[in-house]
């Protein structure tokens, strides 16, 4: 877990690798970006790697924020596919993927951790929300749960891949939200598609 002083500093980071690009940072340029804060950077940073990792560890916790703001318990499981895209919305530049593909090249260790722990934590998600789906009425009962989690795994490792979706034509909030629509599209029953529509065209989402 990332220590809260840290955050802030990581969060400044990042946004500037977005800016800048990752190639145009290095742990040795960060005081002239975020002066005194360097020093509290140090204390628990003292590598390139080691602010690569903590970075992309701070993406993954942003993601899991979602999960822990909102109570998802007693929810209906359409509701939290709503939910969850605009929180992706709301939080892109804290969660989206798009600096990661300099990563891959230049970190190639660093970015298959952090991307082996992504898919794992949004696999668990769609396991849960398609089993809740199920018991609630909204999705088929005559899904394979196991496989549909696959597919969709599988769908979000190609959104990933820039040489299919270049950053430049697609933006991954777009292919994100692709990817829930036809997710609820291809799963829920007619009860369930029919709150979907009500729900996305509602204020509320």
């Amino acid at each position: 877990m990332i220590q809260e002083e840290l955050k802030p500093i990581l969060e400044t980071i990042r946004r500037k690798a977005l800016e800048v690009g990752v190639r145009n940072l290095s742990f040795d340029k960060l005081e002239a970006m975020i002066g005194n804060d360097v020093q509290i950077l140090k204390k628990y940073v003292y590598s390139n790697e080691e602010l690569v990792a903590k970075t992309l560890e701070l993406e993954r916790e942003k993601f899991a924020e979602i999960f822990i703001e909102y109570d998802f318990e007693g929810m209906n499981a359409i509701d939290i596919l709503l939910i969850v895209s605009r929180e992706l919305a709301q939080k892109f530049y804290d969660i989206s993927p798009s600096i990661t593909h300099e990563l891959k090249g230049l970190f190639p260790e660093i970015y298959q951790h952090h991307f082996e722990e992504r898919i794992r934590f949004i696999s668990d998600k769609i396991r849960i929300n398609l089993t809740k789906g199920i018991n609630q009425g909204m999705y088929r009962d005559d899904l394979s749960i196991e496989l549909i989690a696959r597919l969709y795994i599988s769908r979000l490792i190609d959104i990933h891949n820039p040489d299919f979706f270049p950053p430049e034509a697609f933006s991954f909030q777009t292919l994100f939200d692709q990817m829930f629509e036809s997710l609820v599209r291809s799963v829920a029953t007619t009860d369930g598609l029919a709150y979907y529509e009500q729900q996305k065209n509602s204020a509320g989402f």
